[in-house]
Formats: structure tokens, C-alpha cells, sequence
């Protein structure tokens, strides 16, 4: 039988058998021999390419920076535990990513994956880990569309269910309302709120009116237009912003792929379309894309993740958010930007697993080592305790923090985020207050 071949049956179930088996002929006729060290392979799969290559700019320092700090191995019992990291693009195109991540598994017979940016990366990679008994943990995606869009029939809560070797830590859609709508209240505004949700993941989970935006809005006395769903890498957003304007909107909302943003921000200024705030999920994340808008980023708000003011310290290097921030500019030339830290805190938890497992090649022991990780990471905790989670996600997932800020220009010329709203997690400091687009 071909390792090709035993994907039904599960790669780890097989691989735990013929171990068995080794062990067992060894024990007959074999001498005894010295443990060795064993390598623990990462699959990693990431948006390298395409729209969503922003997410991914961080990859490379991170992936040599993990490697270089545990370049001598983690010590678990009397075991030594090595690191290899294999990374795969996908291309920011879903089925790609779910190809690659079978390529980990079949022929690079990684032992855990990691996955990151966006439900289009994360959730197919879960899936595929979750078919072939891979633990997987992911990140940088909220946490209903990586949960809820996995699911047989993401309308019908009674027929969802938990997974047992994919886990999930970041905020979620909850979050999000929480810091946009604390922003929106610090300024004089109708109230009047649109929409912006394509048809992908993200967008169907934000808009969603029974989990997503609308009753969440409502519930606070903000209106909302939503023009519907359109096509990613759309290049006349027309119709949306005559929405807009019918609707007397004065703050736009939504989570846009970055050039998609681009192309809606320059044509809603064309047609005289200036909302008083516009706070985006995904778009506006990285200073690259911001800064490349130009003058007209002034005082676009984002959600923050993750901040070089974050009161957090890496568990694997000691460094404060501040000094990683620090050291990634001076090493690269370039801002930081948020992934940074979460994909940072993915191998700070790999490490800390491998502490606590006996053997990598049993994938049920890993999983379980995975559910009952609890460190102090780089963004924040990071325990699969259930903690201000519904019930039916509380095994898979874990909730990090999350406040606002917005964009403003740097005497340098270039934009840098500002916090401007901490009422979720007043511990992150705030270093201006919300102020209108002009």
C-alpha cells in the first residue's frame, strides 16, 4: 500500500500502526537502539500570491526568526523535538490552497499545519487537515466564517458540529461590531451605515441577517444598505455607491479585498461620494495599502488586532510587541504590519505543544495538546477554554483582542495606525480620538 493510496483511511492512523509494528518486530529480533532526535515538519500554507499577498508579507522573517530561536530543539521529557517549516503559496485562490495543503500531507508528510489569513486560506486547509486527522492550527480569519462556513449546511445551527484536529484562535464578527460602532459614536453622524460585502466568505458571514451585520447594527440604531453581494476584483463599484448616496450613508463599512478597496475609494471620490467614516475590514490592514491610496487614507479606520502598543511579550523570545515591531522595520526596511504578531504567536504554540506531547506521529495526542494549550503569546492569551464563546464553537475556538484606529499621515509622509478607541481592552493604550474623513 502507497502512502497515496491510505488517504481515506487517515495518513496517521496508518502511520501509528505500521509504528506499532516496527516497534514490535524490533522488540523480536532487533538490538535495541538510542532514541534520536526527531524532526517535527510544519506544513504552512499562506497568500504569497494575489490579491491577498499583503497578508503574507511577513512570512519569510517570521519563518527564519522561529528557526533561528529554536535552532537547538525543545525539550519534551526526555525527548528532543527539531522544527522544519515547509511553506506553500496559495495563491490567494481557495482551491488552490486546499491542493497545497493535500501536498503537504501526501507527499511532504508534514506532522502539523498551520494556516493563516483569511477564511478563502484557512478554511479549506482546515478541512482537508480535518478529513486526513492533520492537527491544524489557524488564525487571521474571525472565527464564524472559519467555523460556521465550514459546516455541512451553514444555515441550520442544529446540524453543526465541533472538530477534533482543527483549531482556530482570533476574534470574531461580535468583536469587530463592538470596536466599529465605539468609533462610529465618537462622531456626529445619521447613523446611516453601507455595506460593502462580496461574495466570498468574509463577505457572506458580514452580511449575513441573522449572525453577520444587520441585526447587530439594528440593535444599536444604525440603518444599514446593503446593495448585495458582488464579485471580488470588480471594477466599477457605480451601483453601491448610488446606494450609498440614495441612502444619505455617512459611514461605509465592509470587508474588501485591498485593490478592490482601491477601486471603490477612487470612484466614490470621482462621484462625490465622502462618507464622514469608513471602517474596513481586510483592505486597509497593512501600511502598504494604505499608504499606496494616498492623501485620500487620511482617517480610514480598521479594526487593530495587533499593535506595536499591544502589553504583550513573545513566550519564545521575550520581546515585547513594541521591539518586534522595531526589529522587523529595522531588519526589512519596511512597516510592520498586524500579521506579524499572529503568526508569531502560530509557532509560539507550536513550540509549546511539542513541550507537551510524547509522539508527533500520534495525531490524536497532538490535537489534544493543541486543546489544552494555555500561554501568555505575542497578541495576547491563547486558550481553548470556550471562554465568551457560544457553545457550539467553544472547543475549536479561541477569542484574542481587538480595538480601532485609524490612519493618519506621518510627518515622514508616510500613514501610520493610530488607536483611537480602547473600550473593549483599555490595558492597549490610545494615542488619539476618531476624527471625521474630509
Amino acid at each position: 500500500m502507497t502512502l497515496k493510496s491510505i488517504s481515506t483511511l487517515g495518513r496517521r492512523k496508518f502511520l501509528k500502526t505500521a509504528a506499532a509494528s516496527g516497534a514490535l518486530a524490533a522488540g523480536i529480533g532487533a538490538p535495541a537502539v538510542h532514541a534520536q532526535a526527531r524532526t517535527i515538519k510544519i506544513g504552512y500554507v499562506s497568500p504569497q500570491t494575489g490579491p491577498l499577498a499583503a497578508f503574507a508579507e511577513v512570512d519569510g522573517y517570521t519563518v527564519d526568526g522561529f528557526l533561528e530561536t529554536v535552532g537547538g530543539g525543545v525539550q519534551s521529557g526526555s525527548k528532543n523535538f527539531n522544527f522544519e517549516v515547509v511553506i506553500k503559496d496559495s495563491q490567494s485562490n481557495p482551491s488552490r490552497a486546499a491542493e497545497v495543503a493535500k501536498e503537504l500531507i501526501v507527499d511532504d508528510e508534514i506532522d502539523i499545519m498551520i494556516v493563516a489569513h483569511t477564511p478563502e486560506t484557512t478554511n479549506p486547509v482546515s478541512t482537508i487537515c480535518e478529513i486526513e486527522e492533520i492537527p491544524c492550527i489557524s488564525t487571521l480569519a474571525p472565527w464564524q466564517p472559519w467555523f460556521i462556513g465550514r459546516q455541512g449546511n451553514p444555515g441550520d445551527p442544529g446540524s453543526w458540529t465541533s472538530f477534533d484536529y482543527t483549531y482556530h484562535f482570533f476574534w470574531g464578527l461580535e468583536d469587530l461590531i463592538a470596536v466599529f460602532t465605539n468609533m462610529w459614536n465618537q462622531l456626529e453622524t445619521n447613523k446611516s451605515v453601507g455595506g460593502l460585502f462580496p461574495n466570498d466568505a468574509d463577505g457572506n458571514a458580514w452580511g449575513d441577517p441573522n449572525t453577520g451585520m444587520p441585526p447587530a447594527l439594528d440593535a444599536q440604531g444604525f440603518s444599514l444598505t446593503d446593495p448585495g453581494r458582488y464579485q471580488n476584483l470588480q471594477d466599477d463599484f457605480s451601483a453601491q455607491i448610488n446606494a450609498f448616496k440614495e441612502n444619505e450613508v455617512e459611514i461605509v463599512t465592509g470587508v474588501v479585498l485591498p485593490p478592490d478597496f482601491a477601486t471603490f475609494w477612487t470612484q466614490a471620490r470621482q462621484q462625490g461620494f465622502v462618507p464622514k467614516a469608513a471602517s474596513i475590514g481586510k483592505a486597509i490592514l497593512f501600511p502598504s495599502a494604505v499608504n499606496a491610496i494616498g492623501d485620500s487614507a487620511q482617517n480610514l479606520s480598521s479594526e487593530v488586532w495587533w499593535s506595536n502598543h499591544h502589553p504583550f511579550s513573545s513566550s519564545l523570545t521575550g520581546d515585547t510587541a513594541a521591539e518586534m515591531c522595531s526589529g522587523f522595520e529595522s531588519s526589512t526596511g519596511r512597516q510592520w504590519t498586524q500579521p506579524l504578531g499572529f503568526l508569531h504567536a502560530l509557532f509560539e504554540i507550536i513550540a509549546d505543544v511539542a513541550k507537551r506531547i510524547d509522539s508527533v506521529n500520534d495525531s490524536e495526542e497532538v490535537a489534544a495538546a493543541i486543546a489544552a494549550t494555555n500561554l501568555e503569546t505575542i497578541v495576547g492569551p491563547v486558550a481553548w477554554n470556550g471562554a465568551n464563546l457560544p457553545p457550539f464553537a467553544q472547543k475549536n475556538v479561541t477569542k484574542t483582542l481587538l480595538v480601532g484606529g485609524q490612519w493618519r499621515k506621518s510627518d515622514d509622509g508616510l500613514f501610520r495606525l493610530v488607536i483611537v478607541d480602547n473600550t473593549t481592552y483599555p490595558d492597549i493604550p490610545t494615542a488619539g480620538e476618531m476624527q471625521e474623513i474630509s
